[in-house]
């Protein structure tokens, strides 16, 4: 609960004003309806130049008043506002050729003047040139689009109405969409606008294959042409059919005709994100992630997705409103829980070995414990705002912790008959299955069951909705694992870096006495490379200790951009002590804990 408080001066003041009548609240404005609404983006040689899409509506009304037709603030899957109609420009609005009036109702909304007209074209232009996976963004030879950006939609009016999405390119540029295709070639329908919207785009030149996987086809797109192909392809192509049929296995059912994975590898990231979609997701990546097992680790991420939160989902986010933010506390489940099955998916397929989940989980231990205390229901709430007390994405690790733990609780409390995936699937049936979202009532019960009856209310207010450090030492015995700690000695370089717009890595702070201030390092570097290793390298941790972290005083070259001029400065290897904590199988675990890690890892309850 909100609440505000006021001063004894501002009560006073209150309490001496006469009372006013307070006027009613105005309606909130409703479009004319509309009928037969068909949208088609136009993306050729010519406006690719100007990275721009040609957009054009065109439908009938149906009713008296004037058109309001709105865009999304923002994308399902990317919690935060991004006024997608900024990017709008050369709006009209037509009816026989002829232009009609218009003006604006709000900042996102325009208000078309029919005259009596029957039926209205208008036209538009959108600005793609953002590198995010909620976005829209082009190049000469290529163009990705989410609906959500520029499919506008009749205000106020309801969301179940089918639409047309029609695609103009140059001949022989390839189209790649999960929108099931339309009557002509080219276009693309949905029965609804949560539908029609939830389908991104890629257009141009790219690379596309397909495979079926437990009977459903799934295509890969990768731009640009040649990014990923002969070895690392055929990985990433092995990694997806060993691990959707892990996933499909929770929920007894795949609810998609087709699966498209739509990869852009560009330098232009530093790192690398994607965005689920109800049979499709968008990911952009450095190329470095090209062969790398990050990639398998986020494509399972937002596979498992198609069942948890683009269906199965909390009542908060049922149905989508676009219009504003939409709050909820269980992105720990949407986000976290499908965090944690992405690593189940990875190790009951085979991708990873029992060690290899085992580090995951110990890694997301490690990140936990080093950041601020923060409840899982805050984060999943305010990341909305982007908190810059690193608490922002905490929904992700600790969610995932959170999964994990339940999971192992269930199995303890049900001598490992049920499990996690049990709860997973009930609510998939009873509240996806029946068009609604869930609620706590629906969670906890689910759980609490699921463990043979065991109440979960301490557990929620302590660790949920509560800061408190997530019991360990209970927890782990009950799986047969332990933490073990060793020292190691890592090479230090002695500075703080930070991301900036364009992903390069820009040297904040440079430690007195450390190996970058001796060899020359300033604030305000770019750093490219220590040795050998580049920054961009996804693996760049691990690579950079196996590299230099055994014989300190080697010569370590760092590559740095200071300006327009790129140098290499002598450093040397300096080693540093550090205690270093993991998760190992137990091997005095009894036997019931030996049961409960098995299942987990083989995704297997006892009979």
């Amino acid at each position: 609960m909100r609440c505000k408080y006021w001063s004894g001066l501002l009560l006073a003041i209150a309490a001496a004003a006469p009372l006013r009548a307070q006027a009613p609240r105005a309606a909130p404005p409703v479009s004319a309806p509309l009928a037969n609404l068909r949208y088609e983006v136009a993306f050729d040689s010519a406006s690719a130049i100007e990275r721009t899409l040609r957009v054009t509506a065109t439908f009938e009304i149906r009713g008296p008043g004037p058109v309001l037709l709105s865009f999304p603030t923002w994308t399902p899957g990317s919690y935060e506002i991004a006024n997608f109609a900024r990017y709008v420009t050369g709006f009209a609005a037509t009816t026989g050729g002829k232009p009609l009036g218009w003006d604006k109702l709000d900042y996102d909304t325009w208000r078309i003047h029919p005259a009596g007209a029957r039926t209205v074209t208008v036209r538009f232009d959108y600005h793609a040139d953002t590198l995010d996976n909620a976005a829209s963004w082009s190049r000469p030879d290529f163009a990705f689009f989410n609906g959500t950006n520029l499919l506008p939609y009749p205000e106020g009016r309801s969301f179940e109405f089918p639409a047309t999405v029609s695609v103009k390119t140059e001949p022989g540029w390839l189209i790649a969409t999960g929108m099931a295709p339309g009557p002509t070639p080219g276009s693309y329908r949905e029965a609804n606008y949560h539908d029609l919207v939830d389908m991104p785009f890629f257009v141009g030149r790219f690379d596309l294959d397909s495979m079926q996987v437990q009977g459903r086809w799934n295509r890969l797109a990768t731009y640009p042409v040649g990014a990923m192909t002969g070895p690392a392809r055929s990985l990433l192509w092995d990694q997806i059919a060993k691990t959707v049929p892990t996933m499909r296995a929770v929920f007894q059912e795949t609810p998609w005709r087709t699966y498209t994975t739509l990869l852009v590898f560009t330098r232009e990231v530093g790192g690398g994100s994607a965005l689920e979609h109800s049979n499709s997701h968008v990911g952009i990546y450095h190329p470095g992630f090209i062969g790398n097992p990050l990639l398998a680790s986020i494509t399972s991420h937002e596979i498992f997705h198609g069942w948890n939160v683009k269906r199965l989902r909390p009542a908060d986010l049922w149905p989508y409103d676009y219009a504003g933010p939409q709050e909820t506390p269980w992105l720990w489940v949407s986000e976290g829980i499908t965090d944690y099955y992405a690593d189940l998916a990875l190790v009951r397929g085979g991708v990873v070995d029992s060690a290899g989940f085992l580090g995951l989980t110990g890694e997301k231990m490690a990140q936990i414990a080093a950041a601020p205390p923060a409840a899982l229901e805050d984060a999943s709430l305010s990341t909305w705002i982007g908190p810059v007390d690193g608490t922002q994405y905490q929904y992700y690790p600790k969610g995932s912790l959170a999964g994990f733990m339940l999971d192992v609780l269930i199995r303890d409390g049900s001598d490992n008959r049920r499990s996690l995936d049990d709860v997973m699937r009930e609510l998939y049936r009873s509240a996806y299955k029946k068009g609604r979202g869930f609620t706590a009532a629906d969670w906890w019960p689910a759980v609490s069951r699921a463990a043979g009856g065991r109440s979960f209310a301490e557990f929620n207010a302590r660790y949920i909705d509560g800061r408190e450090p997530f019991p360990w030492s209970d927890v782990l015995p009950r799986v047969g694992l332990r933490q073990v700690s060793d020292t190691v000695r890592e090479p230090r370089v002695g500075i703080a870096t930070a991301q900036d717009s364009s992903g390069a890595i820009v040297v904040q702070e440079v430690q007195p006495g450390g190996v970058a201030q001796e060899a020359g390092v300033k604030v305000g570097d770019l750093l490219l490379a220590l040795g050998d290793v580049e920054v961009m390298d996804p693996e760049f941790g691990t690579a950079f200790r196996d590299r230099f972290g055994r014989n300190e005083g080697d010569s370590l070259p760092i590559r740095v951009r200071r300006g327009t001029d790129t140098l290499t400065l002598n450093g040397v290897v300096r080693l540093v002590a550090r205690v270093e904590s993991r998760l190992d199988a137990d091997p005095r675990a009894g036997g019931k804990a030996a049961r409960v890690r098995h299942g987990i890892l083989a995704g297997k309850v006892d009979k």
